[in-house]
């Protein structure tokens, strides 16, 4: 079982450390470089970490690059040869508490620390030009942006590709749900020192998810995880949340190149943005760098469900790393000629290139839902119009936490399984009467959306706190529907409809207004196809059932059905907000 499958927030380290697979990347010869195996680096505390390091053959002082991993730096032999044998020290280091490291292991608590130290500790070698940079995907992306945030002085750049972020709004809470599922596994694989992974193919999934209350689920798949419990005791933006994220001030103190990159599939891509736009908000600045390509978080599929992409997109070719290093970390090239933004249309299978993201010409409209009162189903009467509507009664359903829509199409054979969202015809999923379904009229051109898809709902429930998910979806001539989004749904837990920080129950019956931030996506609407938009209240297992009753979500053994409506009128204009581009 590949850890990528599972673990999700992962990926395979030889994946993720990417310059030694990108075009131009030397082979490296068994005689150009220098191993040195678990070097022990001190940090402030007197805790000493282990890493592994390549250096060049001759001696001298090099620039340095840095990864720092949870997934144990075993497997980085490749990626440290290739670097090495062009001219740089690498450095893979295991975090706190993980494979040959001192310490207690915790989700980033320690990262930004830890990585000030060993960024300063590289830059005193007597091999090292005290030039450091940072690479890595996924967990060993977001130490990068730790690290930055203490403002080592010797770090000169990072290539953070899909670090993980926006805690309330990505993982492990998704619109204030708990998204137990990632969760579980993924605490599962990190428990220990080396990788646990492996013990969990073939557990009973469908019974451990079942278990109630979620705070004992932990211990109901076989082990208990301090921080299981800890995370759903924390189900507010809290402090425990803000210590792991930048504020303004920190985007504000950080002035390093960066090399952003992420997918539209990437299930952490909400998250990778909110980076991007904490330092496009404070310093707009050209040696800032973003690539979004059509790919998941692990990026080495050309085919997710019903979307196919050419060769010449994948991740290798298109992420230009070793570029990015060559110039900005060791200065062997007079400039690094990359656009400030790349991004690729689905759809119309195009890159693009943007002086910034989102698009400055990207021109924000508003698809309003219509229906008769009957949009339950594939079989309803739902609409999408440009039109605003008038006085329209509106749709309802029945949400029952014991018969949850799913979240994926087919069988899930892992506890967590990302690549089942991606471009997966929804047609079985739009069948339910549990399910609105609103459908745009056929497109007489292509329509191209780029950038953030935002829903805002009017919505009333009986039920004190439950959820509201919404998805996108492109209807093609034939009748597939095909996800477009990174995740099964946009979600917003109602108790935080008014922010992340505090909860507050509904009072039953009453419109609410509930805006929900769905994924970033860059997609064309070819001719002949449709734009549609879905409303549940569930994805299962994705997200956990809402039991409907208002009590704490860690605890509760009960559940209620909830009675949903969902209104489009004149004083109720639920839409969707469609960034609209003018793409050739």
């Amino acid at each position: 079982m590949r850890l990528r499958i599972p673990l999700g927030f992962a990926g395979l380290l030889p994946v993720l450390l990417l310059a030694s697979h990108q075009p131009g990347a030397l082979p490296a010869q068994a005689d150009s470089v220098r191993a040195r195996f678990d070097v022990r680096i001190p940090m402030r505390d007197g805790v000493e970490l282990s890493a592994d390091m390549w250096l060049p053959a001759q001696e001298g002082r090099y620039p340095a690059i840095l990864t720092r991993t949870p997934y144990l730096k075993n497997e980085s032999a490749r990626h440290g040869q290739n670097y090495a044998s062009r001219g740089y020290a690498v450095i893979v280091q295991d975090v706190r508490g993980r494979g040959d490291s001192d310490g207690e292991f915790s989700f980033f608590a320690s990262d930004d620390r830890d990585g000030y130290d060993t960024v300063e500790w590289i830059a005193a070698q007597p091999w090292s030009n005290g030039k450091v940079g940072m690479t890595g995907s996924s967990y060993m992306a977001t130490v990068q942006w730790l690290a930055a945030r203490e403002q080592p002085p010797h770090l000169v750049c990072i290539a953070p590709h899909s670090p993980g972020g926006l805690w309330f709004g990505s993982r492990p809470y998704h619109g204030g749900a708990f998204v137990g599922s990632w969760a579980l596994v993924w605490l599962n694989g990190v428990s220990g020192r080396t990788m646990q992974a492996a013990n969990a193919a073939g557990l009973p999934w469908e019974r451990i998810y079942q278990h109630r209350p979620l705070a004992t689920m932990d211990e109901a798949m076989g082990r208990t995880m301090p921080m299981w419990k800890e995370w759903l005791r924390h189900d507010v933006f809290d402090a425990y949340w803000k210590q792991i994220s930048l504020a303004p001030e920190d985007f504000a103190k950080i002035r390093i190149p960066v090399l952003l990159g992420t997918g539209w599939f990437d299930h952490l891509l909400s998250g990778v943005l909110s980076y991007w736009d904490g330092m496009s908000e404070q310093r707009p600045a050209r040696n800032q760098h973003l690539v979004i390509g059509p790919w998941l978080h692990d990026p080495d599929r050309l085919k997710l469900g019903e979307l196919e992409f050419p060769r010449d997109t994948a991740f290798e070719n298109r992420m230009p790393q070793l570029a990015f290093f060559e110039h900005y970390l060791k200065g062997a090239t007079p400039s690094f000629d990359f656009p400030r933004s790349r991004v690729y249309l689905t759809g119309s299978n195009t890159w693009i290139d943007l002086d910034d993201y989102p698009p400055r010409t990207a021109v924000s409209r508003r698809l309003y839902l219509h229906s008769g009162r009957r949009a339950n189903s594939l079989s309803g009467d739902g609409t999408l119009s440009w039109t605003e509507p008038a006085e329209e009664r509106p749709d309802s359903y029945t949400y029952d936490p014991k018969n949850p829509v799913p979240s994926f199409v087919g069988k899930m054979e892992l506890g967590f399984e990302p690549t089942a969202y991606a471009g997966v015809d929804q047609r079985s999923i739009e069948n339910r009467s549990d399910v609105l379904v609103y459908t745009g009229e056929v497109l007489a051109a292509p329509l191209s959306v780029v950038g953030r898809v935002a829903v805002t709902l009017y919505a009333a429930s009986d039920a004190r706190d439950t959820d509201f998910m919404t998805k996108i979806v492109d209807v093609y001539p034939d009748g597939r529907a095909v996800h477009l989004g990174p995740l099964p749904a946009g979600v917003i837990r109602a108790r935080l409809r008014g922010g992340m920080h505090r909860a507050e129950l509904l009072t039953p019956g009453k419109v609410e207004r509930y805006q929900i931030e769905m994924s970033d996506i860059g997609h064309t609407f070819l001719t002949g196809h449709r734009i549609r938009l879905e409303i549940s209240s569930s994805a299962y297992p994705y997200i956990f059932p809402n039991p409907n009753t208002g009590n704490p979500i860690a605890t509760d053994t009960e559940s209620r059905a909830a009675r949903q409506t969902v209104h489009h009128s004149r004083q109720s204009p639920s839409h969707i907000e469609l960034p609209i581009f003018p793409a050739p």
